[in-house]
């Protein structure tokens, strides 16, 4: 074969004898297209796959792990949550409408994949600056793609988060994140077992589009990458909530063995994904596959990502009453092979096989390369930046009004207005808070969900980055009065061929791996998106994390908002003086450099599990992370969502930009009622749980003092600002800027 095939469909001569070696002859084009998509970084995680078996993925609540659609975990009384993130950004980047909305569509298969009824999406979004036309155009394009496929279909968008960095211009990321409910007894897994049984293509025709679509990922966006609109799917979620309802109502007789959905590598990853799990063959022929498109090729059928298809195997026998089910839901269904006991992936047309393949071959066998690393040479320059020689503001006042306004701070009800949050009326927390919170119905638990990733700490420092990723998610549903139970994830990064962008990934990776041991919040899978670059420029390392959490009784949700006038308001947790990494060196010096934030997880344990046990107890009324922003931003924010007011008094030990504007980890704002303060104070001394009285709620403003300790006159105001004032400049800023 020309050597310009395989190198086209991105092998390397290396793979290619491999391929040679395994099949014990040359392959045809079939095979080779095959091969290629299925041993694609996206399909194979070829790369990361060493890191990823660093990461804790075992647990008491984990019913299933990484390896199948999704994660699985327990929430007691027999029902579990299944969920998974997973990207779109190569796609999102070229055509941002149909990238996004296909990255629902897929994700949501994922889940009722699994058996589970899809509850809730969530979306982790990053951008260029906002300055840039072309990344507004980006930007309402992703935001419209989530919010039409997602409201046409009937499944909440329910939060997430957006960044906003030049890091992000030309490749702007895209998670999403999906989140199911389903009795444990109902649980399917993507296997093709029993031998001799039926094989069936079930839901929409397949076309032409997305052929590549997994190879396109695995690839840096070039200056061509606009050619490659037909490796970006086409979506139509009208069809796929007939498809779901059909696989939900299918899965329910028992007849289903299998099923799969045909997401990157379509039929072909499906086909030799549920055939390695099982230790199978599977034979089938493809002309009997249904296409909406004339003279279509084995190769085409087989790596078409047609979105909204399903694969099943199920019990023999029982065919027509599958069919039955899918044509009273008009989809198609059709018998095209079954289930072998040879472990080969054999592919007919009509009488003519086009490819035999060991399906383990495809799912196993992929090379796994131990890439060289090296320390970026940028570090050391930007982790000692001499941040204290900068000048400190004049007008603090003024500072938090900038820092309220910036994208990255200032409210995104922009883009989650436009989401239809309340459809099957389960939400009890909606987009704004820390943490979304959906009832489960039928019970008094309730499900809270985020995402979370600071994309600059993890330039500044992967290692730490990561990990405070994975504290904050926990600390975000904390503060909704969950308990974090368990984390999905999504990897984005830039070439792993690159020293430096390999060594990024290994740190991040550690440093999620210890928080995730720290916080007990194990693995259930993700997704690893690498190749984030244009124009020899990388993305931040991007680590997402999504991460549920239960809690055992609504009545104990809890929120951000100032509830009471006279409340008394602590910080739980400890300040310092840290500026590194922070949005207000970025607003107000354009500078994003030094250390992050340092993390002691034992400490954000510590303080978690107080939140959390006094919240249940129902001690606090509100709580609310510090994160973006620090102490002055989030009281800020308690102040805006509430309508109410708040006189601050803090005790000024270091810079006093850095004591509002840092962003020190493991720190929560609460607030209890007034006469409870010394039970408060009692309870935290006993835990050995650092905190500081702030003030109470009340009046119109947001009042900040300092004093200075053994300075006598020293100290005064910092801040005072009407509470309308902040919410007119923190949910005006993005409007204004998309104008």
């Amino acid at each position: 074969m020309d050597p310009k095939v395989w190198r086209e469909m991105g092998l390397t001569e290396d793979e290619y004898e491999k391929i040679k070696q395994i099949l014990g002859r040359e392959p045809n084009y079939v095979e080779v297209g095959i091969f290629a998509v299925m041993w694609s970084e996206h399909c194979s995680y070829k790369t990361s796959r060493p890191a990823l078996k660093t990461l804790p993925t075992e647990g008491t609540a984990i019913l299933q792990g990484p390896g199948e659609n999704a994660g699985v975990v327990d929430i007691g009384d027999g029902q579990a949550v299944v969920f998974k993130i997973e990207s779109h950004n190569h796609p999102s980047a070229i055509e941002p409408y149909q990238g996004a909305a296909t990255g629902v569509g897929g994700i949501l298969r994922d889940i009722f994949t699994m058996g589970a009824r899809p509850v809730a999406v969530l979306d982790s979004l990053r951008f260029g600056e906002l300055n840039h036309p072309r990344v507004r155009y980006l930007f309402d394009g992703v935001v419209s793609g989530i919010s039409g496929y997602g409201n046409c279909i009937g499944v909440p968008t329910v939060g997430g988060e957006v960044y906003f960095s030049d890091s992000y211009k030309d490749n702007c990321l895209v998670n999403v994140m999906c989140v199911g409910l389903i009795d444990q007894k109902d649980i399917k897994r993507g296997v093709a077992s029993g031998i001799g049984n039926p094989v069936m293509v079930v839901g929409a025709k397949t076309g032409r589009d997305g052929i590549h679509g997994a190879t396109f990922a695995s690839e840096e966006l070039s200056a061509e990458a606009a050619e490659r609109r037909p490796a970006v799917q086409v979506g139509d979620p009208f069809m796929e909530k007939l498809l779901l309802e059909a696989c939900l109502e299918v899965i329910k007789t028992g007849y289903v063995v299998g099923i799969q959905d045909m997401g990157a590598a379509g039929l072909t990853s499906s086909s030799c994904e549920m055939a390695g799990r099982a230790g199978t063959g599977l034979e089938m022929d493809l002309a009997l596959v249904p296409r909406r498109e004339e003279g279509m090729t084995p190769y085409e059928l087989m790596l078409s990502e047609s979105q909204e298809r399903m694969l099943l195997v199920v019990e023999k026998g029982t065919e027509e009453k599958v069919k039955e089910i899918f044509s009273k839901w008009d989809l198609d269904s059709v018998v095209v092979g079954q289930v072998t006991d040879d472990g080969m992936l054999c592919l007919r047309e009509g009488p003519e096989v086009v490819a035999r393949i060991p399906a383990k071959a495809l799912t196993e066998e992929a090379p796994v390369y131990h890439r060289p690393t090296q320390t970026p040479a940028y570090l050391e320059e930007v982790q000692n930046y001499p941040l204290d020689s900068l000048v400190m503001p004049d007008d603090y006042n003024e500072v938090l009004l900038k820092l309220l306004a910036s994208p990255n701070i200032a409210s995104k009800e922009y883009a989650y207005r436009q989401y239809d949050h309340m459809v099957g009326l389960n939400t009890v927390v909606r987009p704004g808070s820390d943490a979304a919170v959906l009832r489960v119905k039928g019970t008094r638990k309730g499900i809270a969900m985020t995402t979370d990733c600071n994309g600059r700490y993890c330039y500044l420092d992967p290692q730490t980055g990561a990990a405070i990723a994975v504290a904050e998610a926990a600390r975000n549903l904390v503060c909704s009065g969950a308990k974090p139970l368990a984390v999905t994830n999504c990897l984005n990064f830039g070439n792993p061929e690159k020293p430096e962008v390999m060594w990024s990934i290994w740190r991040c990776v550690e440093g999620m791996a210890e928080a995730c041991r720290t916080l007990e919040t194990p693995v259930t899978g993700g997704n690893v998106s690498l190749y984030n670059e244009a124009k020899g420029q990388a993305v931040y390392p991007t680590p997402t994390i999504g991460m549920i959490g239960l809690v055992e009784d609504l009545d104990q949700v809890c929120t951000p908002d100032f509830k009471q006038e006279g409340d008394a308001i602590f910080l739980i947790g400890e300040s310092l003086p840290e500026l590194g990494g922070s949005e207000y060196l970025k607003v107000q010096f354009k500078l994003e450099t030094g250390k992050p934030p340092e993390l002691n997880l034992e400490l954000e344990k510590k303080v978690q599990d107080f939140v959390l046990q006094e919240i249940q107890g129902g001690l606090i009324k509100s709580a609310h992370d510090c994160s973006e922003g620090g102490l002055a931003v989030a009281l800020a924010e308690s102040c805006i969502s509430g309508g109410l007011g708040a006189e601050i008094t803090l005790v000024r030990r270091f810079r006093g930009d850095a004591l509002l504007f840092g962003e020190t980890q493991s720190r929560i704002i609460i607030t209890i009622d007034a006469n409870r303060g010394v039970e408060l104070v009692k309870k935290l001394v006993d835990a050995g749980v650092p905190y500081s009285q702030l003030g109470k709620t009340g009046g119109d403003a947001l009042v900040i003092n300092v004093v200075n300790p053994g300075c006598t006159g020293c100290g005064g105001n910092l801040v005072n600002l009407p509470v309308a004032r902040l919410d007119e400049v923190w949910r005006g800023a993005i409007p204004c800027l998309m104008k």
